[in-house]
């Protein structure tokens, strides 16, 4: 994690001296998609070390992802701060990689002050090949299948929105570009705040229901908020946050119901392997996720072009109603693991 945030803080820094090359915003994206995802295998690796139970598992994971989101809502207005609406083509926004590096190495320099007794994490005697062919074994496992089919359509349902928002709100909702920049943030914060307070729920609901009558409000949030958004939003004119259309504030509600689904099914497949396990089963997270939001970004984007915001999102109405009873099925491999393990 350490060489990570290190070497995404060097490149952001070093930004202003290659603001005109393409080639090396890049490598920057690669750079950050590279490090997120090692430090993302790292971080649910550590859970797993520190937590006792399903429970306990779940309620960290939950808040650990709901502070990931208040990161994403600071990102956005942030940024948005940068944004000159009245002259689209300033670069006064590049200003931003400048704090985001500095940010890196306060992390950098937290993290190196940490201590932690990774020895459970690990496999005796095992070297970094078996690791790998462990964890491509770990893939073909009926549990670990269900829920690779699970994250996948809650990250395609996720990024759907949360790329498109923005977009969704210049293109659809007709607001001002910095208004639509902090509409991402918006929707992040209703992520965030429904993370959070997952993490206090799960302690005493079941995950199936939880996660279920979640998936079952994202629905009935798309069908009630979408017929607003086309009754013209554009015949306000000088929109702003405190003078805008009911939908304006409704559409990021949908945020808050989603946003505990991940969080608690990685911690309900994490909580049922081995320790030693856990950092394979980790690094398919990511992959499964990955996969997800960029089927769903790709998906939404071509839908978006070709028939309009609204219809792109009513399209996430197919993966909600597969990942109920994709939720279904991970429940009872869960439970038929318990059972074999007793």
């Amino acid at each position: 994690m350490l060489l990570a945030l290190l070497a995404v803080g060097s490149l952001c820094l070093l930004i202003p001296l290659a603001a005109d090359s393409f080639w090396y915003f890049k490598l920057l994206f690669a750079v950050v998609g590279i490090s997120f995802a090692l430090i993302k295998v790292s971080v649910f690796a550590t859970i797993g070390l520190i937590t006792a139970d399903t429970k306990a598992h779940s309620s960290l994971m939950a808040t650990i992802e709901g502070f990931f989101m208040v990161g994403v809502l600071l990102g956005n207005v942030f940024f948005s701060l940068f944004v000159n609406d009245a002259d689209p083509s300033s670069r006064e926004w590049l200003q931003v990689y400048g704090y985001l590096g500095g940010l890196c190495f306060l992390a950098a320099g937290l993290l190196a002050f940490a201590t932690l007794d990774e020895q459970e994490a690990k496999k005796e005697n095992s070297s970094a090949r078996e690791d790998f062919l462990g964890m491509l074994r770990l893939a073909i496992q009926p549990l670990v299948l269900v829920f690779a089919g699970s994250a996948f359509l809650f990250v395609l349902i996720e990024q759907s929105f949360m790329t498109w928002t923005p977009t969704f709100y210049t293109e659809v909702l007709r607001v001002p570009a910095s208004m639509s920049i902090q509409a991402g943030a918006v929707l992040a914060g209703a992520l965030a705040l429904g993370r959070l307070l997952a993490g206090l729920v799960l302690r005493r609901v079941h995950w199936l229901a939880f996660t279920l009558f979640c998936t079952v409000c994202v629905g009935i949030c798309i069908v009630l908020t979408l017929p607003l958004s086309e009754q013209g939003p554009d015949t306000i004119a000088d929109i702003t946050w405190l003078r805008a259309p009911f939908v304006v504030y409704l559409f990021p509600l949908i945020g808050l119901f989603l946003s505990p689904i991940y969080p608690t099914i990685n911690s309900v497949v994490l909580s049922a392997l081995p320790r030693y396990m856990q950092s394979a089963m980790s690094g398919l997270i990511v992959v499964f996720s990955a996969l997800g939001g960029t089927t769903g970004s790709i998906i939404t984007g071509h839908i978006f072009e070709a028939y309009g915001g609204v219809q792109a999102f009513y399209f996430a109405l197919v993966p909600v109603l597969a990942l109920c009873m994709v939720l279904y099925l991970l429940h009872r491999q869960v439970k038929k693991r318990d059972q074999h393990a007793a």
